[in-house]
């Protein structure tokens, strides 16, 4: 599926509720009229961009995006976060967004750690780029807590006669979160202590015995290890590149600024790479 960058028009709404999920995954539910008919449905993993308003900064009243980009200076626009939609139910007018929350560091975590309903929430979206295929062998979902919100709404998308991999690395036993499939799922749990984001997730693919067939992967989360798992899956084992969807949600060391700056460099230097060793 091609992906579809998140549509410009901004969408107002409020908190309806929040739930903490793990000591550090925070649900937050959003609701309000404006979410009628929000284009959500056809892929896993589905994104919209919250906004972040800087502080003392007068903004057109209703706001609008455009006229502040075209009449503010950049340090004065909102901040942009994405964040995926974990669910999204069209009769209620109720869109959920999980969010990973790390104390105080940050900027969307905090803000969910203390939303309470009533709060106004503005976002960007949808955008999104990927659903299961019917048609492959099997699936490979593959990710850190970055990404859990797409597995997880990807596993509940699969049916019965599908069978699915999952890998997913979080911090410790107490950040596992049930997830619900019909599908022949077999799911491992890392657990990341003191290592290195990835680092888990990277060797039990490699070393995993997995399904015959060609499958429709799903790769995401932090940029390093997102990269060693694009080329074993693209490299070493020969995988097309239609049959992956793979990026690098976030960076270490990087706020999502720094990271979107770089990201379009830095997926290019992987391509031409990958190019040569292909050739």
């Amino acid at each position: 599926m091609t992906d579809r960058k998140a549509r410009a028009q901004v969408t107002n709404a409020t908190v309806s509720r929040t739930e903490q999920l793990t000591p550090h995954m925070i649900r937050v539910v959003l609701g309000g009229p404006e979410l009628a008919g929000l284009d959500i449905g056809g892929c896993t993993d589905h994104y919209v961009k919250l906004l972040f308003p800087r502080p003392d900064v007068d903004y057109p009243v209703p706001f609008d995006l455009e006229s502040v980009r075209r009449d503010l200076p950049a340090e004065q626009w909102p901040r942009l976060r994405a964040y995926t939609v974990r669910a999204f139910d069209p009769v209620a007018l109720e869109l959920t967004i999980d969010f990973v929350y790390h104390g105080d560091e940050g900027l969307a975590g905090p803000w969910a750690v203390r939303a309470r309903p009533g709060d106004p929430v503005m976002f960007v979206g949808p955008g999104g780029g990927y659903a299961p295929d019917p048609e492959a062998d099997w699936h490979l979902l593959v990710g850190d807590e970055s990404a859990l919100p797409a597995i997880a709404a990807t596993l509940e998308r699969l049916p019965m006669d599908a069978t699915v991999r999952v890998f997913l690395e979080v911090a410790g036993p107490e950040e596992e979160q049930k997830l619900s499939t019909e599908a022949h799922a077999e799911v491992v749990w890392l657990h990341r202590g003191a290592g290195t984001v990835g680092e888990a997730l990277v060797a039990a693919v490699r070393e995993a015995e997995l399904p015959p067939g060609t499958p429709h992967a799903f790769v995401h989360g932090e940029a390093a290890f997102v990269k060693e798992l694009r080329h074993l899956l693209r490299v070493e084992r020969g995988l097309s590149r239609d049959r992956l969807s793979i990026s690098g949600y976030w960076r270490l060391g990087a706020d999502d600024e720094g990271w979107r700056a770089v990201k379009p460099e830095w997926n290019r230097r992987i391509e031409e790479q990958e190019a040569l060793e292909l050739a």
